[in-house]
């Protein structure tokens, strides 16, 4: 699969990525995740060891969207924040207290 990667095209098979991961031994996950045989990868270590850049010159978004393109397993972030839920309007909150149902409800 043609992939572009830092501005620079990379043609990259999932064996390709297989063969390049065999042997590395992962690094603590803080951030984004890719799961590579049994093993589970920070994206960015995955994408230096496939791409031979540096870090810094490519985001994780990149790797991700390459890797789940080759039928890997991504994870997001652990520690990111949910979206917090919407705030109940004075109505919503009143016919709650009621007995009602709110729109959050159904």
């Amino acid at each position: 699969m043609r992939c572009v990667i830092a501005r620079f095209p990379f043609d990259l098979t999932k064996g390709g990525v297989l063969d390049s991961m065999k042997g590395v031994t992962p690094e603590p996950v803080k951030g984004e995740s890719v799961t590579i045989g049994r093993r589970r990868y920070p994206v960015k270590q995955v994408g230096e060891v496939v791409t031979r850049q540096d870090r810094r010159d490519f985001s994780s978004g990149e790797v991700t969207r390459a890797m789940t393109r080759l039928g890997f397993t991504c994870h997001a972030d652990p520690e990111a924040a949910p979206a917090p839920a919407p705030a109940a309007t004075p109505v919503e909150t009143a016919s709650a207290l009621l007995g009602g149902t709110t729109p959050l409800d159904v």
